[in-house]
């Protein structure tokens, strides 16, 4: 199985248009996203319309949970729901606070932040009481069914592996980063099969390029 991962898109939707054009091409057999559609600087309207036309699977980022509270509005580039088409308005709306897919070995938890905490980061350099105090992660590595979680939130593209002690397997934790323009936009393929996670950079010019493979 290999999947394509988009992390927060922020509007972004030229860059997700040519997200989508590589899952196309690199023949994917599915397309998650964590969130975060609303507030940047692209066309949030384009961006909905390409995300229902893909068949991904999408879930509510925390700027997607503001914008319906109407709350933090004074944020840069900011939408509000009056301002957004009929179609997009109901996209969000729909949009739950997580996934679970099931993947050979076991369950996948596709999220924003750390499990049901869109607010929640988990970062390359978390370690010691970092870890030992992020309640959402616990709450998931308490879960062993869940071998990978697919979050985002934080813009860092991230593979990292929790052991969960003898006889339980690990939770690998991805994050494929940001669509936003001025966070090194790019996006990520999870192939369950090899256990690998590929990054790439999507350029200035609309290009792109692999940057990283990691082991998962």
């Amino acid at each position: 199985m290999r999947l394509g991962l988009i992390g927060d898109v922020h509007a972004e939707d030229r860059r997700l248009a040519v997200t989508l054009d590589a899952f196309r091409r690199e023949r994917v057999d599915g397309i998650l996203c964590t969130g975060d559609l609303v507030d940047g600087e692209g066309d949030i309207n384009t961006t909905c319309a390409l995300l229902r036309a893909s068949n991904a699977y999408v879930i509510r980022g925390n700027h997607d949970r503001w914008i319906r509270e109407d709350t933090m509005r004074n944020l840069p580039h900011a939408h509000r729901m009056t301002e957004l088409a009929i179609e997009t308005v109901t996209f969000l709306k729909s949009l739950p606070v997580t996934i679970v897919l099931d993947v050979p070995g076991g369950k996948l938890l596709l999220c924003h932040g750390v499990g049901e905490n869109d607010m929640q980061r988990l970062v390359p350099d978390d370690h010691g009481y970092a870890i030992a105090s992020n309640d959402a992660l616990l709450k998931v590595l308490f879960d062993p069914t869940i071998r990978i979680m697919v979050g985002g939130h934080t813009h860092v593209p991230m593979v990292r592996r929790f052991e969960r002690g003898p006889g339980k397997p690990p939770l690998v934790v991805v994050n494929p980063g940001t669509l936003a323009r001025h966070d090194k936009p790019g996006f990520a393929i999870l192939d369950t099969n090899t256990k690998k996670v590929g990054f790439y950079r999507i350029t200035d010019n609309l290009a792109v390029e692999s940057v990283s493979h990691a082991v998962v």
